[in-house]
């Protein structure tokens, strides 16, 4: 049997950017994404503290060291600037491999999203 588990959060970052005309997809500071194990396109679901929202969507790396955190498409009309969110990834796994998986969580730094 495989169950869904947390993979990795990115645990209060705050958004930089919202950009509507934007094809879709989330732009993560590819240092977080690093940190967090999070790959190019890989389905990341994200939870707005201000508003409730929740929504999926995929991560596409930023620029290293830079905060960015930029809802695109449809989803900039669920967030705004300074919105606090978490992100968290989720990976299939054996029943008995995820009773002693770990998952990578990362608390950055809430003022510029940057690690610690």
């Amino acid at each position: 049997m495989l169950v869904n588990v947390v993979k990795s959060k990115i645990h209060r970052v705050k958004v930089t950017g919202a950009d509507l005309n934007y094809i879709g997809s989330i732009t993560i500071d590819e240092d977080l994404m690093d940190a967090a194990g999070i790959i190019e396109g890989e389905k990341v679901q994200i939870v707005n503290n201000n508003n409730g929202a929740r929504l999926e969507t995929y991560a596409i790396p930023g620029p290293r060291n830079s905060g960015e955190i930029t809802l695109n498409g449809a989803a900039a009309r669920l967030v705004a600037v300074g919105d606090v969110l978490i992100l968290i990834t989720y990976a299939f796994m054996d029943l008995e491999e995820a009773k002693s998986f770990k998952p990578s969580l990362v608390f950055p730094n809430e003022d510029n999203n940057l690690l610690k």
